[in-house]
């Protein structure tokens, strides 16, 4: 019985050893869908041709109000104005945002340089987190009360910085405008002025500063927010990219092959 398995492993080797010297390429068998094509920016950080510009500098057309000051290219918070947000609403998305804390440091801990940016309930802090101490889970880059950044990447107050986001909307089941399940969770990625700092972390739910997460009934999709937190931050050069909720294969059209 032994030889017989051995030989017939060496006969199945030496079979896959002829294809591959044959140069025959293996084929997965999925037919997949031609990927289309985009004209990535210039330069590191300008909108590809796909982008949807949200703030170029010109104007908060894209936002539900206007109420915050644009100058010199730059959007600046207007302390005890409120938050501000899109009109287009949004699943998930890649977004670029450029912000700078205040140049003059006034205040500590979460009273420094605070705003945040939100997909819908979600939240990823905005703060000065250059030699200011705080709760890890509330400093910049922070999935907020639920995930540090794996590192501090900040730059000095008034310095420009900018975050590069991917947010996975969750896909959850509501029934009486509760969540009877979640069929598949959210998740966030961050990249920090160019530097990984939340890599693909599962969203437990909403960003409540006063409460453990938990998720909430909403529409999948929602109005990107920015955070009015009494603190001058400035931003600029604001868009996103709409993207697939999952990366699920098709199905196969026939078995693997080889070609």
């Amino acid at each position: 019985m032994k030889k017989k398995i051995t030989l017939t492993i060496l006969l199945v080797g030496c079979a896959t050893a002829m294809v591959i010297a044959a140069g025959q390429d293996w084929k997965s068998g999925i037919a997949w869908t031609k990927p289309p094509i985009v004209t990535p920016g210039e330069k590191p950080g300008d909108p590809p041709s796909d982008a949807i510009i949200l703030f170029d500098g010109k104007d908060l057309s894209s936002w539900n109000k206007n109420s915050w000051t644009v100058e010199n290219g730059e959007l600046t918070v207007k302390p005890g104005s409120g938050e501000i947000q899109t009109k287009q609403k949004f699943g998930s998305v890649q977004l670029h945002l450029e912000f700078a804390t205040p140049s003059e440091v006034s205040g500590r801990g979460q009273g420094r340089g605070n705003s945040g940016v939100f997909f819908g309930n979600y939240e990823v802090q905005i703060l000065d987190s250059y030699e200011n101490e705080t709760y890890f889970d509330g400093q910049c880059g922070s999935i907020y009360k639920q995930r540090p950044p794996l590192v501090n990447v900040c730059r000095k107050p008034g310095e420009w910085q900018y975050y590069d986001i991917v947010f996975n909307r969750p896909e959850l089941k509501i029934e009486n405008n509760k969540v009877v399940e979640v069929v598949r969770p959210g998740y966030i990625t961050v990249f920090q002025n160019g530097v990984l700092i939340i890599n693909h972390h599962e969203i437990e739910g909403t960003t409540f500063y006063h409460l453990p997460p938990a998720y909430e009934a909403h529409e999948p999709t929602r109005p990107i927010r920015l955070q009015d937190h009494s603190n001058k931050t400035k931003f600029r050069n604001i868009w996103v990219r709409e993207i697939p909720d999952t990366n699920q294969k098709p199905e196969q059209t026939r078995e693997p092959y080889y070609e």
